[in-house]
């Protein structure tokens, strides 16, 4: 019998394991831009245990290993920042970024205006990725996100920025 995928809120215990899983899974962007400074690779646990606080994240477990994960808040405009949608490497292209898309917008559309989430319901969803990840990209436009904006952060990277309207 196999062990199926599971997705649930995270939690500060799930801080350490998300954390492990981001490095390993932003290795394959640093060396894509030449660049292994990013803020991914370089974010303390504290950092990321503030990012849980402050907003809300999901993680995917296959059985007790945590497998996949992605954070996001929202704003006092009404933007949904979804950040750091990561999955490994083996688990990848099993459809769990997808689900985790969804799920995080599902969260943050059936939470508005709630003790969970007393802010008003999100108007848009946005994230973005840089202009050589094809995958991610991809992905984001199948979800229906599309480009808004672009900025350029040096010779080697530009960040492309995509949203969509909540529902």
């Amino acid at each position: 019998m196999g062990l199926s995928v599971t997705i649930s809120a995270a939690d500060a215990a799930d801080a350490e394991h998300i954390l492990k899983l981001q490095y390993l899974c932003y290795q394959s962007e640093a060396e894509l831009y030449g660049d292994w400074s990013i803020e991914p690779l370089t974010q303390s646990l504290d950092g990321l245990r503030a990012e849980l606080d402050e907003g809300y994240g999901l993680v995917a477990r296959l059985g007790d290993e945590v497998v996949a994960s992605v954070r996001a808040k929202l704003d006092e405009d009404g933007t949904v920042r979804i950040a750091k949608l990561i999955v490994h490497p083996r688990m990848q292209r099993h459809g769990l970024g997808g689900r985790l898309l969804d799920g995080i917008e599902r969260h943050f559309a059936e939470t508005a205006g709630t003790a969970v989430q007393p802010a008003p319901s999100p108007k848009r969803f946005q994230l973005f990725t840089g202009h050589r990840s094809e995958g991610n990209l991809r992905l984001y436009r199948s979800k229906g996100y599309a480009q808004v904006a672009t900025r350029e952060l040096g010779p080697k990277l530009t960040l492309v920025t995509l949203e969509k309207a909540a529902a």
